[in-house]
């Protein structure tokens, strides 16, 4: 027993056990009541368990059990036979590790509440195990290597829209928005007074963010009612940033709830108005370098043009990553600020892949397809994987659009789900990027949720047919 010196505080972190990350937390926080450790499935589903306080040592020191079929489940958690990793593999749990500087303190808990990120291992006889393919933050990882391996490092950085929303206790009923929706005449891009009239939630969100140590940057008001942005700043950390943007998602949910209103990242939620983007921004750092698109000796230019040309070549193959709903394809239609082609241009909006304007250093690719509601990881593995894809291979992209986009010739974006799954499923570029088993298993879930919206009628076919 360790003996008590007159006048000094007992240490709670040697108390418990716990070191490295889990001391510092305690030491500046206390012991938390709960700790919930958080697991992205394959929908970005937070997966997870509720752990006690006084056991938050034994994450670090033993990991977390959970079923290796977690990637298996659908967007409402049930079991995809098709996948062929649930009863067939006799269900084994895999070990699950908390992601470095992801614990943090859950400011918008009623109790002293902690959460951690947790990444998944399987076992195979070693202390951790290997990574498990299945999880997409593992998929995320693979594609930085290869980038590693050429003397490259992401520089990326995450734009989340949504919408506050007033809840409602009748499931399925159309969405509220904070702002009433009255048409074309409801838009109001950038206004003040917007972020004025929800000021408290707001800031409460970026005091969130500042204490749970997240890179928030600009807060704008969007084009639609009720809809507002969040920007993270860039991050020479492609996990960290993919990270920052799942954890951000969870941020403003639970901020916006304390405040009984709903946020919602959902692709399309109000037909007549905008849809919930997920933009991605990305460049490229040399190692002991700097940016090598901003390089003045042609390079940089070849180098930005081949990138383009590679996201834009793989784009097709990969747009059921980049718009995962069934929802999600409604969002892309012309006039909407959302892309329906695969193509690229210089400050313009409407093109599927923009080079924003700004200082030569801080050149970059914007990536604009994604909907809010896709999985941060996966999207920034599809997109990273077109970028090396390009410089690999040389992949000039199509002259750069001018003016209104919707109105120009280019690659059309898949029109809805199914042509983007067939497409998928039948992807060179897929497979190579992240295997054919998680093709095979990505493709065979999709499928599944797209059967199940099919097996629906829809209230107007019954006020128009019955």
């Amino acid at each position: 027993m360790q003996a008590q010196v007159p006048g000094r505080r007992p240490d709670p972190a040697a108390a418990l056990g716990v070191t490295d990350e889990a001391a510092d937390y305690v030491t500046a926080f206390g012991v938390p009541e709960v700790v919930e450790v958080l697991l992205p499935d394959t929908s970005a589903v937070l997966r997870g368990k509720w752990i006690p306080g006084h056991s938050l040592g034994k994450i670090w020191k033993d990991g977390v059990a959970i079923p290796l079929s977690i990637f298996g489940l659908d967007v409402w958690g049930c079991e995809v036979d098709a996948t062929e990793i649930h009863m067939e593999t006799g269900d084994k749990d895999g070990l699950c590790w908390p992601v470095p500087g992801t614990l943090k303190p859950v400011p918008w808990a009623s109790r002293h509440t902690a959460q951690v990120l947790i990444t998944m291992h399987e076992p195979d006889g070693s202390a951790r195990g290997r990574p498990w393919k299945l999880d997409p933050r593992q998929q995320l990882a693979a594609v930085v290597e290869r980038f590693a391996a050429r003397g490259l490092t992401p520089c990326v950085a995450f734009e989340l829209e949504f919408y506050l929303l007033k809840p409602s206790d009748v499931p399925g009923a159309p969405p509220e928005p904070v702002f009433q929706a009255t048409g074309q005449a409801r838009q109001n891009m950038y206004a003040m007074s917007d972020l004025d009239a929800y000021a408290e939630v707001l800031h409460d969100m970026r005091a969130a963010c500042v204490t749970q140590g997240l890179p928030a940057d600009t807060v704008i008001a969007e084009a639609a009612p009720g809809q507002f942005e969040v920007n993270l700043y860039h991050k020479v950390d492609a996990l960290g940033a993919a990270d920052d943007a799942v954890l951000l998602r969870r941020l403003i949910d639970g901020v916006a709830r304390r405040h009984g209103l709903k946020a919602t990242f959902m692709a399309k939620p109000l037909a007549d108005f905008a849809g919930n983007g997920m933009h991605v921004h990305a460049s490229l750092m040399e190692h002991g370098g700097g940016n090598l698109f901003a390089r003045e000796d042609g390079v940089g230019d070849t180098a930005l043009r081949h990138a383009a040309g590679g996201m834009l070549a793989s784009m097709a193959d990969a747009t059921l990553i980049f718009v995962p709903s069934f929802n999600g394809y409604r969002r892309l239609v012309p006039g909407s600020y959302a892309p329906t082609s695969a193509s690229w241009g210089f400050d313009n909006r409407l093109v599927a892949v923009r080079v924003p304007n700004g200082p030569r250093h801080a050149r970059r690719l914007e990536h604009r397809i994604a909907g809010a509601e896709a999985h941060p990881h996966l999207v920034l593995a599809a997109i990273l994987a077109g970028m090396l894809d390009g410089l690999e291979r040389g992949i000039e992209p199509p002259p750069p659009l001018e003016g209104n986009a919707y109105e120009q010739i280019g690659e059309a974006l898949s029109p809805d789900m199914e042509v983007a799954v067939d497409r998928f499923a039948a992807s060179d570029f897929i497979a190579r990027t992240f295997g054919e088993d998680y093709r095979r298993i990505y493709a065979a879930m999709k499928r599944e949720e797209l059967a199940a919206f099919r097996r629906v009628i829809l209230p107007l076919e019954y006020e128009t047919y019955l």
